[in-house]
Order: structure tokens, then sequence, then C-alpha cells
């Protein structure tokens, strides 16, 4: 044990020197600290034990190179990380300020989450609220599929006609497709004004940017890749039609005020700053996603409150898409609508992913439900195969997020300084309830 602690501290001195972050010397911190490093160790093995379990890193390239050259087993790792939650159990509340009080519950719901995914790595099988509880520290609520036929009900009205529903809806939805040659154009101008409604109310780090690239044959519709150095990847998928509303819902989502924000503030504020060595590795499957899909779908109504996503997208991107810019009110009155269908998607797939729903029966599900064309509900059979009850980030994560932001009152600048907390600090889930 104390050869370990002995490479931690050293390599805890190193990593705070690449970081340029000042070293704490309170026993409370220091402790965090040991934690923290280990974690980040753990983490990257893990990654090399699943791929896609290390979403972003940006710390020691050695501590990187280590892992890959000599990854320890599963059931060694899933010995780490019960060690180093009990550690974490050790380190006193009283030894701590407030700040670090929320970074130890933070590593805590980290740690959950290794220890969840890493039993599910090794064979462990979880229900679908256990799962995401543990992964994620929220735990749905599911709601019968039935209780969205009101829903349904007033769709109907909106898109009136005999046939099946979700047919009219796909129809009515293909005529707000971006042409082939305009997505570009259109991405490009969407994600520029996400950017400037950002800039009016945050202050981001010097020298933040972006790369865009449009890719095929993945099973999301974009993703964001930080790179560090508040430097993100942005790829679009352009595997299915891209509809004019998503310029600003992926915009904002993968890059202002979301992901790409988040991760670039957690970098200065938390990373350098702070020389919380945790926050420069990002595991997919942790509560820190919970926040990062929350407030990357919430961005986009606080970037675009009321009627302003709408006005914008008719004013400047329908036109630049060659759409008839008169008709913007009704996609949007639509999407307002399918909003509310959301969460039905859980539903889904936690009766797929339990053997209740065959690959078939939950296709047809989502074009009921979601309201998705038939290649749409099959992209998005392949992301619930390919990432579970990572679904519920997206409809609960926003719902919480965006009740905790309103909660910080009723004016513009009140509730994007609330966001601005929530991104640059150690958020958990239950920090939303607060």
């Amino acid at each position: 044990m104390k050869i370990r602690h002995a490479a931690s501290a050293a390599a805890l001195a190193v990593a705070l020197a690449v970081l340029g972050a000042p070293a704490l010397a309170s026993p409370g911190s220091e402790a965090l600290d040991r934690v923290a490093v280990d974690f980040v160790r753990l983490t990257l093995e893990a990654g090399e034990r699943e791929p896609g379990y290390v979403d972003a890193y940006y710390g020691p390239k050695d501590w990187q190179d280590a892992a890959k050259a000599a990854p320890r087993p599963v059931s060694v790792l899933r010995k780490e990380a019960d060690r180093l939650q009990g550690l974490l159990a050790k380190v006193a509340d009283k030894d701590l300020t407030a700040d670090q009080r929320r970074r130890k519950l933070f590593l805590r719901g980290q740690l959950k989450a290794a220890q969840t995914r890493l039993a599910m790595i090794a064979g462990d099988t979880f229900s679908f609220e256990d799962e995401a509880e543990g992964l994620f520290g929220v735990r749905p609520v599911l709601k019968p599929l039935k209780s969205y036929d009101p829903v349904l009900a007033r769709l109907e009205k909106i898109v009136p006609g005999k046939g099946d529903l979700a047919a009219r809806v796909d129809a009515f939805q293909n005529r707000y497709v971006i042409p082939t040659d305009k997505v570009g154009a259109v991405m490009e101008a969407g994600i520029a004004a996400c950017k400037a409604k950002t800039e009016q109310h945050l202050k981001l780090p010097a020298g933040e940017r972006f790369d865009l690239e449009f890719v095929t044959k993945k099973p999301w519709s974009g993703y964001n890749w930080y790179k560090g150095d508040a430097h993100s990847l942005i790829q679009i998928n352009t595997d299915l039609p891209i509809y004019i509303s998503r310029a600003l819902d992926l915009g904002c989502h993968e890059g202002y005020p979301g992901h790409h924000v988040l991760n670039a503030l957690l970098e200065q504020k938390l990373t350098k700053e702070k020389g919380w060595v945790e926050f420069s590795v990002y595991p997919l499957f942790s509560p820190q996603s919970f926040i990062a899909e929350g407030s990357a779908n919430f961005g986009i109504e606080l970037a675009f409150p009321g009627k302003a996503k709408t006005a914008f997208e008719r004013d400047r991107l329908y036109p630049l898409a060659g759409l008839d810019p008169n008709t913007a009110e009704a996609f949007d009155e639509l999407q307002q609508a399918k909003a509310a269908l959301a969460s039905s998607g859980n539903t889904v797939a936690a009766l797929y992913l339990s053997g209740k729903m065959t690959k078939e029966q939950a296709v047809q599900a989502l074009m009921k439900y979601s309201l998705y064309s038939r290649g749409a509900a099959e992209k998005r059979v392949s992301f619930i195969e390919t990432y579970r009850s990572y679904v519920i980030n997206y409809n609960i994560g926003q719902d919480m997020v965006r009740d905790h932001v309103l909660r910080a009152g009723k004016t513009e600048d009140a509730r994007w300084k609330a966001m601005e907390r929530l991104l640059s600090e150690p958020t958990t889930p239950a920090d939303l309830k607060r």
C-alpha cells in the first residue's frame, strides 16, 4: 500500500506540473488527489478493455501509454474500483471545504459508475433501471407505452389524413430536409448562431475552437470528440436525411453551449485552475454524461427560447437551404408536439434490452411512439444496442437541467449564470434536485 501511494503521489506531482495547477496541501484534499490519480489510471485501463469506455482524455501522455502497454484484467480493475470507493468513504467531510465536498461526491458517482460498468463487462446483468442508476446516478421511471396515446391523438390533428400516423409525419417532415449540397453551409450557419448566442452570456476559454466533419455509418446523429486545449472535433452523421431543425439542435448540443463548452470550461476551471486531474478523463458511462447530455439538450432552449429558434430558422436557415420560410411555424408545431414523446424511447429500450421485445417489435414501437421512419427507427435500435440505458440522459437529463436552471430566476441573465455554474463545477445529478 505504501508503494502504491508513493507512486500515486509522484504521478500527481507530474500531473499538476503538466496541467499547470497548484498543488493542494490539506490532508483531505491530498486524499482526494490520490484517489483522483488512481481513478484516472483505472479509467484509462478500463478503456483498453472496452472500446468507447473513454470518451475523452487530455492528461499526461505517459499515463495513457502505460494503460495501453499493460492494462490490468477486468477482475483486478473491479477490485481497484472497490478499493478507491473505500478510500473515498474514509475522507472526512470535516476536512474538506464545501467545494471539495462536491468534488468528493462527484468522484463517488464516477466510481460507482466504474463499478457498475466493469461488472457489466465481466458479464453481470442488471435491470434497465438498476443499470441506469448505477451508471448515471438517476433511476428512471418508465411509463407504459399506452400512456403516450393521448400525445399521438393530438398529433393526429396536426397531421390529419388517412393511413399510418408515422408515415404521414414522415412525409410531412420530408418537406423540411436540407438538400445534400446545402448541408455544410446550413450547419455552419447554425453552429455560428449558437456560438454567438452563447458568447453573449459566457466567457469562453481563449483560443477555443472546433473542426467540423461529415461522416456515415454511425449509430448516432452527431458526436463531439473533445481533444483538450479547448479543441473539439464535431462530427455530423449523414446516413439519414437532415431536417432543417437539426442545424440549431446539433449546433447547440454538440457545440455551444453544449458539449464543446462544457468540456472546455471543465478543463479550464477544474483541471487546470484547481488541478483536479479526474476531469482530464471522461468515462462515457458515468453521471458526467447525464449532466453533459441534459445540459446540451437544454442548451438549445436556453440559447433560443420561446419562438426565437423558429424565427431564426425561418429568417436565416430556410432561405439558405432553399426551403419555404412561410411553412416554418407549421414544422415547429409538429416538433413541439413530438417532444412529448421523447421518453417513450426509454420504455422501448428497457423492453428490448430485457428480451421482452424482439428487434422488429422495437422498430415498430419506435415508429409508432417516437414517430420515426423505418430507417430512423432501425438506426435508433442500433444506438440502443450500443449504448443501452444511456438513452435516459437525453430526455430525463434535459428535464432535470431545465428545472434546475429555471429555478435560478426568471431573467435570462440568471438562467445563463446557473447554466455556467452547472457547466464549470463538479455537478452531479443530485445537485439538479437541490
